[in-house]
């Protein structure tokens, strides 16, 4: 909203923005809808007896749920290719709609009494102002635009504000005021510490700054190469290149930092520089060779020894950044690849909760499958968030953070419709009530059974 908020965006602007939101988060409300959709719908032919009607007759709930079996499965079929053909489209246009929102100008309405800094390398406090005349009095604008150090301070009695015809520039119309601006810049004329300024003294002075108030839409082509505007096919292709591009570099690697160049590298310099000897360097212990040296010559080894590694070490952490960054983009392309057939299969899944749960509860209407199916929802939600942290941070292998959702929710699927296939009624309040009473009177009987026996114990 701070991104939106006080930039005088018009409502088509902020219409197609909330278009392209509502498109994006299809893939994540489809499968509450189906499941919401199932649950009432079995809890009202529950309800109404009419499940009870058609096992009577013989049908079992397999059958039942056929039919819609078959048009969840075509609905997934077109979640997947929503996720992968037009889901990329949107979420692109909506992220350049959003970048070009967040940069737009804010519309100037500069506060009395606070120090205003919506325009860029400015800061303006505005004492009282006079809403009928637009009319700023006792003006004090701080201009930082070339640098701290050569801040310029502008006081003024009054002033007017208006925007250019072509809204690129800020004009201040100022009356009775004076400057002061630091000549720190023109070295020619600074001597020694004494730092020279300008002061003037003005009537009416105006006073241009640059402020862009038009909105200027970015460029889609700036996210071609995100995970986001890409479809299956161009995600698949983009990994495979960067596994390519990252065993390129690790074979570079390799190639640079192999024993043989070591071995050349200390050919090209001689060990007698270092110590008083002559070795061959094809055959020797490094062990006898240290050992033999003397302990100026020890210290010498060690010293350049260290002074190696660390190099090493600092080229090898310098060479393994565009590796870690390569790697980075490859978790991220492989998540929206696996999510474009998670939350598909999350469509069958959550079916396969609503419906059993609608022919346990056999209750229909907005009431209990509202709170069951947000309830279900939340779990599923904040477990998926889990595995998508877990698989985002590299924890966890990709397809295990973005499938462990389904994993934890396919099981719950499978009991619900068994129990619903052998008419349990574990939903049923009543069973539980009634279980719970028989259990108090089994101990009630239990404790005065026993206080009969230590009573006839103590007769006895």
């Amino acid at each position: 909203m701070d991104d939106m908020v006080g930039k005088g965006l018009g409502m088509s602007v902020l219409g197609e923005f909330f278009l392209y939101a509502a498109l994006s988060l299809i893939p994540m409300a489809l499968p509450m809808s189906i499941m919401l959709a199932a649950l009432m719908s079995y809890g009202n032919m529950g309800e109404d007896l009419e499940l009870l009607a058609m096992k009577s007759a013989g049908i079992s709930l397999f059958r039942i749920m056929r039919s819609l079996i078959i048009v969840i499965s075509f609905i997934c079929i077109g979640a997947f290719f929503f996720s992968n053909d037009i889901l990329p489209i949107t979420q692109t246009k909506m992220y350049t709609l959003l970048f070009s929102m967040r940069y737009k100008s804010p519309e100037l309405e500069i506060p009395v009494g606070e120090y205003y800094q919506g325009v860029s390398g400015y800061s303006i406090f505005v004492k009282s102002k006079n809403y009928n005349t637009q009319l700023l009095n006792d003006l004090t604008i701080y201009d930082f635009s070339n640098g701290f150090n050569n801040t310029a301070v502008i006081r003024a009695d009054s002033g007017r504000l208006a925007m250019s015809d072509n809204k690129k520039f800020l004009i201040f119309t100022l009356y009775q005021g004076e400057s002061f601006e630091n000549l720190q810049q023109q070295s020619a004329l600074s001597m020694g510490n004494k730092i020279p300024y300008r002061r003037e003294t003005f009537t009416k002075k105006t006073l241009t700054i640059d402020f862009d108030a038009n909105f200027t839409r970015y460029n889609e082509s700036l996210l071609k190469n995100e995970h986001v505007s890409k479809n299956f096919k161009e995600l698949k292709h983009t990994i495979d290149s960067l596994h390519r591009e990252i065993n390129t570099l690790n074979t570079r690697m390799a190639s640079m930092y192999r024993p043989e160049q070591f071995l050349a590298a200390s050919k090209q310099k001689p060990f007698v520089q270092i110590t008083s000897k002559k070795f061959p360097y094809e055959h020797y212990n490094t062990d006898s060779l240290f050992t033999s040296l003397k302990e100026n010559e020890k210290k010498n080894a060690v010293a350049q020894a260290l002074g190696t590694i660390q190099r090493i070490k600092g080229e090898l952490s310098l060479n393994l950044i565009p590796i870690q960054d390569k790697q980075v983009a490859i978790i991220r392309h492989a998540i929206e690849m696996h999510r474009k057939f998670a939350l598909s299969f999350a469509c069958l899944i959550f079916f396969f909760i609503g419906a059993p749960l609608g022919a346990i509860i056999r209750k229909g209407g907005l009431g209990m499958p509202v709170v069951v199916s947000v309830s279900m929802f939340i779990v599923y939600y904040i477990i998926d968030n889990i595995g998508f942290k877990l698989a985002k941070e590299g924890t966890w292998q990709v397809w295990q953070g973005i499938w462990l959702s389904s994993a934890v929710l396919l099981p719950i699927g499978i009991f619900l419709t068994y129990k619903a296939v052998k008419d349990s009624v574990i939903m049923n309040p009543e069973t539980y009530l009634q279980t719970l009473t028989q259990k108090i009177k089994g101990l009630n009987s239990f404790i005065q059974q026993t206080k009969k026996k230590f009573l006839s114990i103590g007769n006895g």
